[in-house]
């Protein structure tokens, strides 16, 4: 893996782009690392179902769950699947919408300033040896290249939206990316 820095994109991924972003504030770099879970259907593992939600393709009458999820516009920079295969959908330049209301860094609005990472899962599971190697790897990659990143700006999502999000759960191992 390596990242164009011009254009944000990690060649030697997958690309599935998103329409669920735009730019980040003039002069903002990602400084940032945060880590959520999903899972569609709740813990089902291998669909389309999060690649479509992210592409605005989700068939929301397909399960019951998804109702609530109809026009809704998420997306994250990067999803990691359960053996490791990395998939991105937005730019690292520009702002993805996986934060929501939320404070991180003394600051709002933390998409701004950020990366996110979903991981294929969910609170109640454990994570796959493959997904930790895989967020490893990204970790290392956004260190080198993003000087204003290290391992003590890594949050997940209810550090950064504690009343609003569980993810990516007490089964994440945090001494393995901290």
């Amino acid at each position: 893996m390596k990242i164009d820095l011009s254009s944000g994109i990690i060649e030697g991924v997958k690309q599935a782009p998103s329409s669920n972003f735009d730019s980040r504030p003039l002069g903002v770099r990602p400084e940032a690392l945060i880590i959520h879970s999903i899972s569609l259907p709740p813990g089902q593992y291998g669909g389309s179902e999060i690649e479509e939600l992210f592409c605005n393709k989700l068939d929301c009458s397909a399960h019951s769950y998804f109702h609530a999820l109809k026009n809704l516009k998420v997306s994250a920079h990067l999803l990691i699947r359960r053996n490791g295969e990395v998939i991105q959908f937005v730019s690292l330049n520009e702002r993805a919408w996986h934060a929501g209301e939320s404070f991180c860094l003394e600051r709002e609005n933390v998409n701004d300033f950020s990366i996110g990472i979903e991981l294929e899962g969910c609170d109640e599971d454990t994570f796959e040896e493959d997904q930790y190697a895989a967020l490893d790897d990204l970790i290392r990659l956004l260190i080198a290249e993003y000087p204003q990143f290290s391992r003590s700006r890594i949050f997940g999502h209810s550090e950064i939206a504690p009343k609003r999000k569980t993810d990516p759960g007490p089964n994440f191992e945090w001494s393995r990316v901290r």
